[in-house]
């Protein structure tokens, strides 16, 4: 089964910038579209990126211009580097896989097209707080 483990998470200075990191094993890459999701409590999750392909990543407006979402393969790892990070930033962060079983379009949205619960694996988490 795929595994996904989300680090890079804690405390940061508004103003400042982190990466978040997502482990993942016993899947390829190609086959998956890679989504980036926050979850303040009491609210929904929102889907902040979509990793379709190489040439293919959305974000939410909440980030645009301030994430970037990229993948290394070679090490299995997903990144959602952030910077410009204000306390509205303050959230668990998680990642979350995707089989393409549609046309990469389907999926060509902040939330993957599916929403996280649309997902086919999750990560547990990373807590970001931002303070002020």
């Amino acid at each position: 089964e795929v595994q996904l483990v989300e680090s890079g998470g804690g405390l940061v200075q508004a103003g400042g910038s982190l990466r978040l990191s997502c482990a993942a094993s016993r899947f390829t890459f190609d086959d998956y579209a890679i989504g980036w999701f926050r979850r303040v409590a009491g609210k929904e999750h929102e889907g902040i990126s979509c990793l379709v392909d190489s040439g293919r990543t959305y974000y939410a407006d909440s980030v645009k211009g301030r994430a970037t979402a990229s993948s290394d393969n070679a090490k299995n790892t997903v990144y959602l580097d952030m910077k410009s990070l204000s306390p509205e930033d303050s959230a668990h962060y998680y990642c979350a896989v995707v089989q393409k079983r549609s046309p990469v379009t389907y999926y060509s949205d902040s939330s993957c097209g599916v929403g996280y619960y649309g997902m086919d694996h999750w990560g547990k988490g990373t807590l970001v707080i931002v303070s002020p």
